[in-house]
């Protein structure tokens, strides 16, 4: 039996270690403290020079260094910085999990699923061999002067972290986990449907523990032109910390953050055979798309709606139903709460659609308001911040909201965290490309 009364013959699957790196620290603790603070990651870019850019501030991880949690940090010496930071996230909740200690059965069922985003591309060095190579007499590229350059330029290391893949050899190796092994890049969704396909490998009987989650960092040329291009970020430099405004009528984009969230998934049978200690289980997931437009939202909210409703129907929740006292079954939603007009307001009608009348009764919040939108890594790292809700009875809020929207009618948990019964949750996160995900987590019990 489910939590919530519904019969299933698959077996359960419980979280037994988090870890997570961010612009508001590398470790649990460190993190959580600064979201009930209501902290922001936000300042000037420091990677590159962005002065002339349109948008020059960022949620910059700062000041990491993964080899203190690296069992032989030389092995992963030329780790770019996406895998980097899923090294970090996957270290703190391999350990929380108690993995050396009471290890796996079998480490070829020990999987990974990471939704990990492209790395960081050499853009002075690429840029140096176009320019190099360009004939401006032929008005061609000289294509054996641009490969002379770049091999005398570039490195081969560095070329090869760009890949998406990376992130998971890296976490391959660090742990010797020998089974099935995936990465999606899903867009914003990636992370949240990582986990939750995991779930569904771990309930399949392909494995019995899955590393899951992502990483991502598109703080860099490239990436913050090309979402400027699109307009997708907010440009309010006068103050960073203010320029995440999610649900806010006057928000105006998102925030560029980075960083890795990682958790160690496992069926409650094989957790229960090494004696971990669950610390919360995964009763649904949920994923649609949206088959409207490539960076547009289906504009009445249908593929979110979907996907909470599939991720519901799992759980065996009907959203219009209550609990015995009274509570709606879901206690909290961790909005994908991006701060851009579509995405807000969007989503916002798509939990009306879910939750009808009661929707107002269940508290949404965007911790992208304080980290930033870490594109890939925001879904595992946004799940955690349930767990961490569920585990403390505390709701993370959404700062800076101060002028009310009236198509964002719901309760945001506007500027201050709120102490709150927390039993279950829905993670949201929706991707360019229309991709919509949800997983719904609650508390563990027996």
């Amino acid at each position: 039996m489910t939590p919530h009364g519904k019969r299933t013959d698959q077996e359960r699957v419980v979280v037994t270690g988090m870890g997570w790196v961010t612009p508001l620290g590398h470790d649990i603790e460190t993190v959580w403290s600064a979201l009930m603070r209501g902290a922001s990651g936000m300042a000037p870019i420091t990677r590159f020079d962005a002065r002339t850019f349109p948008t020059s501030f960022a949620a910059e991880v700062k000041n990491f260094d993964v080899r203190p949690l690296l069992k032989d940090p030389k092995v992963h010496a030329s780790a770019g910085i996406n895998s980097q930071f899923a090294l970090g996230a996957a270290s703190q909740a391999w350990r929380q999990a108690g993995l050396d200690e009471r290890p796996a059965r079998n480490a070829r069922r020990v999987g990974i699923y990471l939704g990990a985003g492209e790395g960081v591309i050499d853009t002075p060095n690429y840029l140096a061999a176009n320019l190099g190579a360009w004939d401006a007499a032929t008005g061609r590229t000289n294509g054996v002067e641009w490969a002379r350059l770049g091999h005398s330029l570039m490195r081969a290391a560095s070329e090869i972290e760009q890949e998406p893949n990376m992130p998971l050899a890296h976490i391959a190796r660090e742990f010797g986990a020998r089974g099935p092994s995936y990465n999606c890049l899903t867009a914003c969704a990636a992370s949240t449907q990582a986990i939750g396909e995991a779930v569904s490998i771990l309930r399949g009987g392909e494995a019995d523990v899955m590393i899951a989650g992502g990483a991502h960092t598109m703080i860099h040329v490239l990436g913050i032109t090309g979402f400027n291009r699109l307009t997708a970020l907010s440009t309010a430099a006068e103050d960073p910390t203010k320029a995440s405004r999610p649900f806010d009528l006057t928000r105006g984009g998102f925030v560029m953050g980075e960083g890795a969230g990682v958790v160690i998934l496992e069926t409650l049978s094989h957790a229960r055979s090494r004696g971990a200690t669950p610390v919360a289980e995964i009763i649904g997931f949920g994923s649609s798309a949206d088959s409207y437009r490539i960076t547009d939202i289906e504009p009445e909210g249908r593929g979110a709606a979907a996907a909470m409703l599939q991720a519901l129907g799992q759980a065996g929740i009907d959203p219009l139903s209550r609990r015995p006292d009274g509570r709606p079954w879901v206690d909290y939603i961790s909005a994908h709460g991006t701060g851009t007009k579509e995405n807000d307001s969007i989503e916002s009608l798509a939990v009306k659609r879910v939750f009808g009348e009661m929707a107002k009764e269940v508290p949404m919040s965007s911790v992208k308001s304080m980290l930033g939108h870490l594109i890939a890594a925001a879904g595992a790292v946004e799940f955690i911040t349930c767990v961490l809700a569920i585990e403390r009875g505390m709701l993370p809020p959404t700062i800076n909201y101060s002028t009310p929207d009236p198509e964002c009618d719901l309760d945001y948990v506007p500027n201050t965290p709120r102490k709150a019964k927390v039993d279950t949750c829905l993670s949201n996160s929706f991707g360019f490309g229309g991709q919509n995900d949800t997983v719904c987590v609650t508390r563990f019990t027996e």
